[in-house]
């Protein structure tokens, strides 16, 4: 199974390809794709369009998997990145793959990650898992964990599973995160 991970981002877009053979994790590329912070949001939007379908035609993953949006502290800037994970959805949609949405706090505990983890030490753990050396922006090292996400979700072996804990009780800014879930997403287990 061959996954490619996406980090949305309006001006860096993180990705990851990751392909699960015989039980055994291959790292098989990643990247950033960098657009121009003063372009127009239009223009920087079909620049990720470009240059995500590139890679999509290049590593030819069989399905894709998208961190989804938690951030909400300035509603311009979620409205933004949610314009930038609707491209990577059309990019997906339009090569005919699945694709799959993990919360970041899940895709950190699949690579054995807390959910209060800095970046710095999910891409330690990214490199860990695939062998890599080092990861240049932790926008790619976030691609490359929501891609072992979905391929944990598989039971693949070599991965822990993700951690269950008890269920500890939500503040205020969490259950409006719930409330901010898309409509269109499956619930999760509770």
């Amino acid at each position: 199974m061959r996954v490619l991970g996406v980090d949305p981002g309006s001006r860096f877009m993180g990705y990851g390809v990751v392909e699960e053979r015989r039980g055994q994790l291959v790292h098989l590329g990643h990247g950033v794709i960098k657009v121009d912070p003063d372009a127009p949001l239009h223009q920087r939007l079909m620049v990720l369009h470009v240059e995500l379908s590139a890679v999509l035609k290049k590593y030819r993953p069989e399905s894709v998997a998208v961190e989804g949006v938690f951030t909400f502290r300035n509603a311009r800037s979620a409205l933004v990145l949610g314009h930038a994970r609707g491209v990577a959805l059309l990019a997906a949609a339009q090569a005919g793959l699945p694709v799959h949405e993990y919360a970041p706090a899940r895709v950190k505990r699949a690579v054995g990650a807390s959910g209060a983890s800095a970046k710095d030490a999910i891409a330690r753990m990214v490199c860990s898992l695939l062998k890599i050396d080092v990861i240049e922006r932790a926008d790619a090292s976030d691609a490359l964990a929501v891609a072992l996400c979905h391929l944990n979700q598989g039971r693949v072996p070599g991965l822990a599973p993700a951690v269950s804990r008890s269920k500890p009780r939500k503040g205020a800014s969490a259950l409006l995160a719930d409330r901010l879930r898309p409509s269109y997403r499956r619930p999760e287990a509770r």
